[in-house]
């Protein structure tokens, strides 16, 4: 069976902001019709699994406005940097938000993160070899990092706090996850950091 092409007749912008845009595309449907369809547009992001070498990894826990939440994540943070590597990034937001570098990144997973209605898309590095950032080149925190909580926890303690319904932002779920099972496969899926993305 042939794919039916999904073609955008028109779009009409909603709201452009400093990190999304929101547009309304009239599309093609596989019925024959069309459809009207609001996607957000993002910069996209990247967290990081950064795993000690006791097994351990390196969680945030800060406030989440939309949520109005204080959540536990991964150290993350959005594509904003024009021209800079995905790896730099994920380096850059390990230093800014868990005061961390490390020696060595693979590729553990792509997610888009929500693909009903946004193009954004979030890569997940292992990071491994992890130094402190000395004190005088650390980063200072603002805003809703002035306050994050920063903690190593046990990997699969890490996994449990998953099904025990503590960690819930997806990008820690699917990292830690992967994570995981990646070191249970004894590192085999893991794929080099400068894999192209989505």
């Amino acid at each position: 069976m042939t794919a039916f092409q999904h073609d955008t007749r028109s779009r009409t912008a909603r709201y452009e902001g400093p990190i999304f845009t929101v547009f309304t595309d009239e599309v093609t449907m596989s019925s024959g019709g069309t459809a009207k369809r609001d996607v957000v547009q993002n910069k996209g992001a990247v967290g990081v699994v950064a795993l000690d070498e006791v097994g351990r990894v390196v969680l945030i826990k800060q406030y989440r406005h939309a949520v109005g939440q204080r959540l536990w994540e991964l150290p993350a943070g959005l594509r904003d940097v024009e021209g800079e590597g995905l790896e730099v990034t994920a380096a850059r937001e390990l230093a800014e938000e868990a005061d961390l570098r490390a020696g060595l990144f693979h590729l553990l997973i792509d997610l888009y993160t929500s693909p009903g209605f946004a193009d954004e898309t979030i890569r997940i590095f292992l990071a491994r070899e992890l130094v402190p950032v000395p004190d005088e080149e650390r980063f200072e925190r603002t805003d809703e990092e002035a306050d994050l909580e920063i903690a190593w926890i046990d990997l699969d303690e890490a996994v449990a706090m998953v099904f025990r319904g503590e960690i819930t932002n997806a990008a820690a779920v699917a990292g830690l996850l992967a994570a995981a099972r990646a070191r249970d496969e004894g590192w085999a899926t893991l794929r080099p950091a400068g894999t192209p993305a989505l």
